[in-house]
């Protein structure tokens, strides 16, 4: 399976709808590693077959250099 078939890209209006579920801020995508980022909770949420994982348990802690 190459890299870009199992990096799926993020509807911008889904985009606009979701939110960081524990502080109700805004979300971005990256692409690269295929997680929506809420930079205000120094989380990365993954995106796995096109779909939002938007539980906290499954987020990832963002460094300190993110």
């Amino acid at each position: 399976m190459s890299d870009a078939s199992r990096k799926s890209d993020i509807d911008p209006k889904l985009l606009e709808l979701l939110a960081c579920p524990l502080i109700k801020g805004p979300l971005t995508w990256d692409a690269k590693k295929s997680e929506l980022v809420s930079k205000a909770a120094r989380l990365a949420y993954p995106v796995r077959d096109g779909i939002p994982i938007m539980l906290p348990s499954e987020a990832r802690q963002l460094g300190d250099d993110e």
